[in-house]
């Protein structure tokens, strides 16, 4: 009788605690390709992309690389991406075969529109950055945008 009163306390005690336990959190309602495809949809049409070039991904490319490439450093890969909105949505995502458009950096940055939605843009891609837990890469973008 002993030994059923304490297992009877016990399961008594788990089950307590088990509905007094705070329930996980939320998942975020935004996955980040539906954050970048809303920030995409308020900035895409203010890029000029007259006089931008082609680029084919090749395996073990990476969006910063080809940005360095085309652009003074990695941290310009932004506007490839805004550019190039309707092949790629998610910086981490992109495969070999992909076209890109890589759009001229001078034409835009000569362009007030063009500038300040990049600027913006930017800072929108520098948080999305931030919250995948990449602070310096996410700084890189912001000083960026906080020199156009």
């Amino acid at each position: 009788m002993k030994r059923l009163s304490l297992i009877a306390i016990a399961l008594l005690s788990v089950l307590f605690f088990m509905g007094c336990a705070t329930p996980p959190p939320a998942a975020p309602t935004n996955s980040v390709e539906e954050a970048l495809h809303e920030v995409y949809q308020r900035f895409r049409g203010d890029i000029i992309l007259i006089g931008a070039s082609r680029h084919t991904v090749v395996a073990g490319e990476t969006l910063a690389a080809i940005s360095a490439r085309h652009y003074p450093d990695g941290f310009y890969y932004p506007l490839i991406m805004l550019a190039s909105s309707a092949v790629v949505l998610d910086p981490d995502r992109i495969e070999p075969g992909m076209v890109l458009t890589i759009p001229d950096l001078d034409r835009n940055m000569n362009s007030a529109r063009a500038r300040a939605s990049m600027r913006e843009f930017f800072f929108e891609i520098a948080t999305i950055e931030e919250n995948r837990g990449r602070a310096a890469t996410a700084n890189g973008i912001r000083a960026h945008a906080r020199a156009m």
